[in-house]
């Protein structure tokens, strides 16, 4: 143990993030006999994967039998434009049947086919029903499930702590530094190896569907110690947010209300989605209504359905961008979007049944009874499928004993996730990360924390009480949600982009001069700058990123560069730390072997 005067904990595998993905590396590091320490800044059960709606994607056929991993995977690889690390998108397409009846066997409790068997439903870029599902609440099943199994292997949790740096250096990781959000005392971890699974970015956006925990903490601390961010371009605007009340405008409205016969029209009435196929899913994709309602009819009644699917299940990109097309031409709904309706193609007890959130939510938040008329809904930044850049087959990042999964690792999705697959991700990649972290662990023996490190970091996180004066770093935050809205939103320009940058680099010298006032208890603004940091460096990177790719692809979306451009079609962009700043550079993306090009062409 380090001589050092902070409060300190040492670990084998260190797991910092407690939701899907960190969960299920703890379970599975733990099952390897080291010793484990769960680090979560808000309280267990709390993670931003409670809000997950609409269910895990993996292709275990009981709906429609025909389906295997081989279509999951040409289905992933097609919505992210195939741009998607290939062997990530196998792993997961090959391991999601087997993790999630491992969930039923731990406890999950999912609903039922007729004969009792996990129930799945169609989704959006998905060939068959494919998402198995408890009502409209999936992710929070999942954490249940999770955590009740994980009480009981001896893991140690320390909850609402704030990780402010990572110990170590660009050739090694061991350990963690950071403080109780409660009274604001420092704590030092010591581990072998490292587990990043800290979710996603979306509060560097004004609008959006995530959780206050979701400010690119893991990203930031990786990009900090020498790791690397991948295709920090693509970041996800789910189609359908609230976007009435204000109060919660963002608030998601899960895609399973499209995937239950849910049909999005304008103001007129007009199904809005046949207009916007493009060429990639014209041989796919109904161009009719009644094409798309006998297709919704036989796919959800088991039927092997000879139709085309509804054009309302086209991947988010597609149909984020529909809506925004919508608004943009005026025929928008009255408070900026489009509407949802459900209620005109389900019975109410069928809607309570299959919807049982959504229809509470809307009651609650929007005094909207969705079993008796539309939704107003909108774009909302949602996911981000860039990320620390890690080896797909241990998730490790070039950082020794680093490790990362979930959302806060990139590769998986390429330009664009399919809905559902997240959830399976969380536990494809949990499980790998947690593994081969707890195998270096066992391999390799613990380096020495530096204590001259650590007390420099404690100067650091103390600074900004430490000025006389200085900017409010709350003001800073907000002024950042509107310069990423307006900027790098869903519809992206060189002009835009290049002022957005020179933003950024105002708020980040603004944020250096940050202060706050009073003492360490309970201090919001002292978490406030630590966040702000970490958005800072993922905002810097997805803009440097879009402004690199002149293109649109997936989630990426230039009105300057329309279309996707053959010489973009096989680069991932990477950022890291130089000697000048966040460096940029385009790397080819790994050659996909000639097995699996037969995969991808099969269904051709």
């Amino acid at each position: 143990m380090a001589d050092t005067k902070y409060e300190t904990h040492s670990h084998d595998v260190i797991v910092i993030g407690a939701g899907g993905a960190g969960l299920r590396a703890a379970i599975e590091a733990s099952a390897m006999g080291v010793s484990v320490g769960l680090v979560c800044k808000s309280l267990l059960g709390k993670a931003h994967t409670v809000m997950a709606e609409g269910g895990v994607a993996a292709a275990l056929g009981n709906v429609e039998p025909k389906d295997n991993w081989k279509v999951h995977f040409r289905d992933t690889m097609k919505g992210g434009r195939y741009l998607n690390q290939w062997r990530m998108a196998q792993l997961h397409a090959m391991e999601a049947p087997d993790r999630v009846n491992e969930l039923e066997e731990w406890g999950a409790l999912f609903d039922r086919t007729k004969d009792g068997r996990i129930l799945q439903r169609n989704f959006g870029g998905h060939k068959y029903p494919r998402l198995a599902h408890v009502g409209d609440r999936t992710g929070l099943e999942m954490i249940r499930t999770l955590q009740q199994h994980g009480i009981h292997l001896g893991i140690t949790v320390y909850m609402e702590c704030t990780i402010t740096r990572l110990l170590g250096d660009k050739d090694r990781v061991c350990g963690a530094f950071g403080y109780w959000r409660e009274h604001g005392k420092f704590v030092m971890f010591e581990s072998k190896a490292i587990v990043l699974a800290t979710g996603g970015i979306g509060r560097a956006f004004k609008i959006n569907s995530n959780s206050w925990e979701c400010t690119g903490d893991g990203q930031g601390l990786a990009y900090l110690l020498g790791a690397e961010l991948l295709d920090s371009e693509f970041m996800q605007f789910h189609p359908t947010g609230m976007v009435w009340p204000p109060s919660v405008r963002g608030t998601l409205i899960t895609e399973g209300v499209r995937g239950e016969g849910g049909t999005l029209r304008n103001k007129d009435g007009k199904r809005i989605m046949f207009d916007y196929i493009p060429k990639l899913y014209a041989n796919e994709t109904a161009d009719s209504e009644e094409e798309a309602d006998r297709w919704l009819k036989e796919s959800t009644s088991g039927v092997t359905s000879k139709a085309k699917r509804t054009p309302d299940l086209l991947p988010r990109d597609i149909v984020a961008r529909a809506i925004h097309s919508e608004v943009k031409a005026g025929r928008g709904s009255p408070h900026g979007g489009v509407f949802l309706d459900i209620h005109s193609r389900r019975t109410p007890e069928d809607i309570k049944k299959k919807l049982p959130a959504m229809y509470h939510q809307f009651i609650q938040l929007g005094d909207v009874d969705i079993t008796k008329e539309p939704m107003e809904v909108g774009p909302t930044a949602h996911y981000t499928m860039g990320g620390i850049r890690v080896d797909p087959d241990t998730q490790e990042t070039r950082v020794k004993g680093l490790f990362a999964a979930g959302e806060c690792a990139g590769g998986m999705h390429g330009s664009n996730r399919l809905g559902g697959n997240s959830l399976s991700d969380l536990l494809v990649f949990g499980r790998i990360a947690g593994l081969h972290a707890a195998k270096f662990a066992k391999a390799t023996g613990a380096k020495s924390v530096d204590a001259a490190q650590v007390e420099t970091y404690a100067k650091e996180a103390l600074e900004p009480f430490n000025r006389e004066e200085g900017t409010n770093p709350f003001a800073i935050h907000e002024d950042l949600m509107n310069v990423m809205q307006t900027h790098v939103g869903i519809m992206r320009n060189e002009e835009d982009l290049t002022k957005g940058l020179k933003e950024l680099e105002r708020l980040k010298e603004a944020a250096s001069r940050v202060k706050i006032s009073g003492n360490r208890h309970y201090n919001t603004g002292w978490h406030e700058c630590i966040d702000l940091r970490n958005m800072l460096i993922v905002s810097e990177a997805m803009a440097k990123s879009a402004l690199a790719r002149k293109e649109s692809r997936g989630g990426h979306a230039r009105d300057d560069y329309p279309e996707m451009i053959d010489s973009f079609a096989k680069v991932n962009h990477v950022c890291r730390e130089g000697g000048n700043g966040m460096e940029l550079e385009a790397v080819p993306l790994p050659d996909v072997p000639e097995e699996i090009k037969k995969v991808l062409e099969e269904d051709k």
